[in-house]
């Protein structure tokens, strides 16, 4: 018998967001990490708010819903709030009720931003790191380093001279400018957009771009990340910055380093040894101009050879950032909000990695 297309928008419903999402959806699994690290921000939380005044975006589900915008390749908060408005699993995720009025993009920013002050992604990304450590998830001997371009929101357009004024643009907003021929460096050019982005080239022969870099540091026996960082985009960068993240670890005792060749500089390694840390980096073909700095004293040994296959699934970290966490073009400006950004991803990352991990755990 054939049933009648009933409409029952008019209808009340009696089942909860909690009733309508399965119990084995990937989500829960999520929502319950996410629960245990916000319960130890809580009282960081307290701190960026004052006693009186109207209610502010609770940071526990600004946090959520910043997540869901990463997990599922969300590219602005408008549409984000538009997804919220009718979309059962986010309302749940979040901890809205269906009744709840959703937040206007713009309230959402500014709530956000008041998050970036309080410098609440690096909270967030180690207290996911603790929880993670509580079910025995992280070792303390055996790390890789890396680090990518993020494209910064900015045009080659806006890359102009310091000392001179720019020009009017055209009519339509849209300057024609002609740069052909003309010798543009970070040391007299900037963005007008975005300041802080460098022009910067991953390699000889390849195109430049304005952007920043992002360094991870990641845990070789699960994959997860320990430690993240954005610099400005220039030549020493990453082997500067991956210098100051293995000097953050903790404790004193060896511990193996792995690296792509970028890393296999002389400078780094003495550098490296200095800091207790073997560095198991991969080495340059010999050559009439430059050799490895390391050699069969490193490389002879097993757990180098186990370093450099490791080492490769720090690239499915940064796949998993820029292309669903979508930091392949940034969509923030500025140094401080691409960090956070990037810390929050990475983070996310952590989330995503941990769920399959953890219920191993609870086996």
């Amino acid at each position: 018998m054939r049933g009648a297309d009933e409409q029952t928008g008019s209808m009340f419903s009696y089942l909860s967001p909690e009733a309508r999402v399965p119990q084995d959806h990937p989500l829960r699994a999520i929502r319950r990490l996410t629960d245990r690290a916000l319960e130890r921000l809580s009282p960081r939380f307290g701190t960026l708010y004052v006693k009186f005044g109207r209610l502010s975006v609770p940071p526990e589900k600004l946090l959520r819903a910043l997540l869901l915008q990463a997990l599922y390749s969300i590219r602005s908060e408008r549409q984000l709030m538009e997804q919220l408005d009718f979309n059962i699993l986010f309302r749940w995720f979040v901890g809205l009720g269906l009744d709840d009025a959703v937040w206007s993009p713009t309230t959402f920013t500014k709530n956000r931003d008041r998050l970036l002050d309080g410098d609440i992604a690096a909270a967030f990304f180690q207290a996911v790191l603790i929880h993670a450590d509580a079910h025995a998830l992280l070792s303390d001997e055996h790390f890789t380093v890396d680090g990518t371009l993020l494209e910064a929101w900015a045009s080659h357009k806006s890359f102009q001279r310091k000392d001179s004024p720019s020009d009017p643009p055209d009519a339509g907003g849209n300057p024609t400018i002609d740069f052909k021929g003309e010798r543009r460096g970070n040391a007299t050019h900037q963005s007008t957009t975005d300041p802080d982005a460098r022009l910067y080239k991953k390699a000889r022969g390849r195109e430049a771009h304005l952007g920043y870099l992002g360094h991870v540091v990641m845990e070789n026996r699960t994959g997860l990340i320990v430690d993240a960082l954005v610099t400005p985009a220039t030549g020493t960068a990453e082997r500067d910055a991956a210098l100051l993240m293995i000097s953050r670890r903790p404790g004193n005792h060896p511990l193996t380093v792995g690296a792509d060749k970028a890393y296999d500089t002389r400078d780094h390694v003495r550098e490296l040894r200095q800091l207790r840390a073997t560095p198991h980096v991969a080495q340059y073909a010999s050559g009439p101009r430059r050799r490895s700095a390391i050699d069969r004293r490193t490389t002879r040994h097993a757990g180098y050879a186990i370093s450099q296959q490791k080492r490769k699934q720090v690239e499915q970290a940064f796949g998993w950032m820029k292309t669903i966490a979508l930091l392949r073009k940034l969509r923030h400006r500025g140094g401080a909000r691409v960090e956070w950004i990037f810390t929050f991803a990475a983070a996310a990352y952590n989330l995503v990695r941990m769920r399959p991990l953890v219920d191993e755990c609870a086996v």
